[in-house]
């Protein structure tokens, strides 16, 4: 049979002449060959294949399953979505369901027929794309409360999980950030994906509001409270009754307030100003700063047992100049969303644009980023933005882009890390960096690291 070479197929045979065998009759697919279980890892390793084959009986007990089934758990914990079909003995039912329980794909029996294995390969191959592919459209199509959170920064990335993670709970969460890292929405996402979302969500940003005022703003006041309290009012946290209540900046809470808050999270009533009446308050915090509160703890200017009752679960959001790649996404995404609100057509940033945006340490973050391509959008002639219509004065590096070099830096960092974590020893090393050892005497000697 001929066809098109497919993705890699990973036999795991110790049977030198049936390994032979069955590299033959599968020669449509990109074949690599294992005859025990610690090449088969290096190869797993390596070639990150869509299907193995594996005989149950390795060494070093070939008549015994044992090993089999332990490289068999090993693979699905490497490589979970990898299909592993299984050769047994034509009596031999019982490892072969046991093989499937434990995560096998399908299994066949010695002596196999080609055709039947290669039909049993061609539908795992079949499955395995279908799989890949759903994920990929889920992950690009699916929307979700983090969808405004544009980003390819790992960092960022993990702790948009850790948010989605926390998001169905009711603890307080804490979030810390630079000015303009998107804390906010943070708090709509979580609450967007809470038992609460059909509720209020409320925002109130501590540092906008004068110290007097800030109290009836929270909590509310009565009838004749003070000057000018014509009517009943009420405040951010009631208003934010069985919803989400973000306080922003909290670090700029006076120490009084900071009480009220204190026993307000601990008891869940609250006193209106002027007021004796408890009320109830089923209300989930969010909190937000841009301040450090550990230090401002230590100079007296925060609780630490209103600190220890917000920061249930902390979450720390990079800035943007410690997202390498994110100012230049994030640029093209506003150039498009800002060329059709003001009807500009499609516009394009030229290269040295790029090169200033991501030159440019960007000191208020997304927000200062946005407010910039906007500005560009806006001024630029014609529909291409050139680095002086962005305006920014910045100092250009020669950034290595060829990714030969880029590859052959990485190769090296990685090779000698990993030759320090074994000791030198050779085989280890080539195991862990899932290469064959000539291939890391290539590399040793490529970087001069003999």
């Amino acid at each position: 049979m001929t066809g098109p070479k497919r993705n890699p197929l990973l036999i795991v045979e110790d049977d030198l002449a049936l390994q032979k065998q069955m590299r033959w009759t599968l020669d449509r697919y990109e074949s690599v060959v294992a005859s025990e279980p610690e090449s088969a890892i290096t190869q797993l390793r390596r070639y990150e294949p869509a299907v193995v084959t594996m005989d149950l009986g390795l060494p070093p007990h070939p008549d015994d399953p044992t090993e089999g089934f332990a490289l068999l758990r090993q693979i699905l914990a490497l490589a979970p979505h990898t299909k592993i079909i299984v050769l047994t003995g034509q009596n031999d039912r019982s490892n072969a369901l046991k093989a499937i329980a434990l995560g096998a794909y399908d299994f066949y029996a010695k002596p196999f027929e080609p055709e039947l294995l290669g039909l049993t390969i061609e539908r795992a191959y079949y499955l395995h794309e279908l799989q890949e592919e759903n994920r990929r459209l889920n992950t690009i199509t699916k929307p979700t409360a983090f969808s405004g959170i544009i980003t390819r920064d790992a960092d960022m990335i993990q702790v948009c999980r850790t948010a989605e993670k926390v998001a169905p709970t009711n603890v307080t969460i804490l979030l810390l950030g630079e000015s303009g890292t998107g804390k906010e929405l943070f708090a709509r996402a979580m609450h967007d994906l809470s038992s609460r979302r059909k509720e209020r969500f409320v925002a109130i940003n501590c540092a906008a509001i004068p110290e007097s005022l800030l109290e009836s703003e929270l909590f509310g006041y009565e009838k004749g409270a003070f000057t000018g309290a014509a009517k009943q009012t009420i405040g951010k946290v009631e208003t934010a009754h069985k919803g989400t209540l973000l306080l922003d900046e909290i670090g700029a809470l006076p120490l009084a307030l900071q009480a009220k808050l204190l026993r307000f999270l601990q008891e869940r009533v609250i006193e209106r100003v002027g007021g004796r009446e408890e009320i109830a308050v089923d209300v989930r915090i969010v909190c937000a700063t841009h301040q450090n509160l550990k230090e401002m703890i230590a100079h007296g200017k925060f609780r630490e047992d209103l600190y220890f009752r917000l920061a249930e679960i902390t979450l720390e959001i990079p800035p943007l100049r410690k997202r390498p790649g994110d100012p230049g996404l994030l640029a093209h995404v506003f150039v498009r969303r800002f060329a059709e609100e003001q009807r500009r057509g499609s516009m394009t940033l030229l290269p040295d644009a790029i090169d200033a945006i991501e030159a440019y340490a960007w000191p208020g973050n997304v927000r200062e980023l946005e407010n910039c391509i906007k500005r560009a959008v806006i001024m630029a002639e014609d529909a291409i933005i050139k680095g002086a219509d962005i305006g920014l004065q910045v100092e250009l590096t020669n950034e290595i882009l060829n990714l030969r070099q880029v590859r052959d830096e990485a190769e090296r960092r990685a090779v000698i890390r990993v030759l320090g974590r074994v000791d030198g020893n050779l085989s280890k090393a080539a195991e862990l960096l899932g290469i064959s050892r000539p291939t890391l005497y290539e590399l040793l000697d490529r970087f001069g690291l003999r």
